[in-house]
């Protein structure tokens, strides 16, 4: 499993050709060796998936000629986003990695009474999670952690070469929400977390603090998360705000 910055510039211009290899994550994995394979067989290369000199000059030379559109990754998670209508057809993993499970709980209730299909997830591993809510065939994942300084963050899957639209967006529209739910304003960032990076839906990460006050803003906070979710669902492409990190 190859990793790196190479790698995701590799994934990206794949992608950009329309050849899928799904998120440009850095990681060499089996979607991007035969979206790789595949280019090569399509542009008359020996298609055994290694990226040598002659490869890296074709995609090069191709990408030139290809214009500057989103990238077939981009495209499909805008489709996606977009076949959507109601909250019944939101299938949600809300999870949580320890310290926050009395505010996970209520949030999966909330969203069940509000429509949605709900599945709960406490496993210690982000890459469990994002099995988890993988297997599930989910359409959103909402993750909660813990910290103890009142800096809360709201993160989504964004590299140098590609963000996640919906989850950028989610993450703006949960931000919104939280500004009066919670100690201080949370900020969005753009970030290459494991569970973030893993699964294949839109997902948002809610690091909160400090703990105490979160608990005891339990009920403000669910009422904020089912509002975001509801609002991300009937609009959710929104241009970044002052919440927003560059």
């Amino acid at each position: 499993m190859i990793r790196g910055d190479d790698v995701a510039e590799l994934q990206s211009s794949l992608n950009h050709l329309g050849f899928d290899c799904g998120r440009p994550d850095g990681i060499f994995g089996p979607a991007t060796a035969r979206a790789l394979a595949d280019f090569q067989q399509n542009s008359g290369l020996s298609s055994d998936g290694i990226c040598g000199p002659l490869t890296v000059q074709t995609l090069h030379l191709v990408r030139r000629q290809s214009g500057s559109g989103p990238g077939v990754a981009i495209i499909r998670e805008q489709a996606n986003i977009e076949e959507r209508a109601a909250m019944s057809s939101l299938r949600i993993v809300v999870g949580q990695f320890g310290g926050l499970s009395n505010v996970a709980r209520p949030i999966a209730r909330a969203l069940r009474r509000a429509g949605a299909t709900v599945m709960s997830t406490d496993e210690y591993e982000a890459a469990a999670q994002a099995a988890a809510a993988n297997r599930f065939g989910a359409s959103v994942y909402i993750g909660f952690e813990a910290q103890p300084a009142p800096d809360s963050t709201i993160a989504y899957f964004a590299v140098p070469t590609f963000e996640s639209v919906g989850g950028r967006s989610l993450a703006v529209h949960v931000a919104r929400q939280l500004e009066h739910a919670l100690v201080s304003p949370p900020h969005t960032e753009g970030m290459r977390l494991p569970v973030l990076r893993e699964t294949r839906m839109t997902a948002v990460l809610c690091s909160l603090g400090p703990v105490r006050e979160v608990v005891n803003s339990t009920d403000r906070i669910t009422d904020a998360i089912v509002a975001a979710v509801r609002d991300w669902n009937e609009a959710p492409l929104v241009e970044p705000n002052r919440l927003s990190t560059p």
